[in-house]
């Protein structure tokens, strides 16, 4: 009972540290489970995808009211993610445990990079003619009151990198949110707003797809993934109201560097074949 109540407590600051660093749960539930409690690796990447499920769906309600998600791309790029998250699910299922404590902790330093470079702003126009009217992956969103268009470009680059993101999702079970950004912000040149968005929306997607796969070798176990879900959710929606106030970029400098820390040592754990 009491390591129960550790866990629960663990996953709380996991919802909260993911959600002021942007990084998600994700990648602090896989730590706290295989380093701290020494839960064998495919059982805490079953947990952590669930606890990216909860975290997901209620932030994204909120955004897709707001109408900053743009619910044409974020399904499309979706077949990519689903696709790929099937993929690393069923890749997790043959690979060490090692080897996936390595990949994560590779995934966990660009996460941190790329979470701490200045995010480009766009506001591409449609081109006429383009791949991306044929799809019609543009759209508006609010801006102080105006409501501003953009529109997607070079989108046969972004859904392959999607298909990467997805891949991490279902193999390391974290939300791989960094990467979809990457994605959108840099590659399709989205609005920032927009593209942060709609990667939350598609996060639970993802990971719904790859968990069922776990679910269904039996590596989702309920005693492990009940505390961490909730632990996460309270985590997280406490981090959302404490975002409000707090300096975010100092903040995010000494997430990095601890999670950074925590990364250099699950890659140290992974060489050193301590993973189960």
């Amino acid at each position: 009972m009491s390591e129960i109540i550790i866990l629960f407590l663990g996953a709380i600051s996991a919802g909260l540290l993911g959600s002021l660093t942007g990084l998600g749960g994700g990648v602090i539930i896989i730590p706290l489970l295989t380093l701290g409690f020494g839960v064998p690796m495919h059982y805490a990447i079953g947990a952590s995808l669930i606890s990216v499920i909860g975290t997901s769906s209620g932030a994204a309600v909120a955004f897709v009211k707001e109408g900053f998600t743009n619910m044409r791309i974020g399904m499309f790029l979706e077949i990519a993610t689903t696709a790929g998250a099937i993929v690393g699910a069923l890749v997790s299922g043959i690979l060490n445990p090692n080897t996936i404590g390595i990949i994560f902790a590779s995934i966990l330093l660009l996460t941190v990079i790329l979470n701490l470079k200045g995010k480009p702003d766009h506001q591409e126009p449609l081109v006429k003619g383009s791949l991306e009217e044929k799809l019609k992956l543009y759209g508006t969103f609010p801006d102080k009151g105006v409501l501003k268009s953009y529109s997607a470009r070079n989108t046969v680059p972004g859904f392959l990198m999607m298909m990467f993101a997805g891949a991490m999702s279902g193999l390391l079970g974290i939300g791989s949110g960094a990467l979809k950004v990457l994605a959108m912000d840099n590659m399709m040149k989205l609005p920032f707003k927009v593209s942060t968005t709609t990667s939350n929306f598609m996060i639970g997607v993802t990971a719904v797809a790859s968990a069922l796969i776990y679910f269904q070798r039996g590596e989702i176990i309920p005693v492990i993934v009940a505390p961490v879900l909730i632990g996460v959710v309270i985590g997280s929606f406490i981090g959302s109201k404490t975002l409000m106030v707090s300096k975010t970029k100092k903040l995010k400098v000494f997430f990095a560097i601890v999670i950074t820390i925590l990364s250099i040592y699950m890659m140290y754990n992974g060489i050193n074949k301590s993973f189960r």
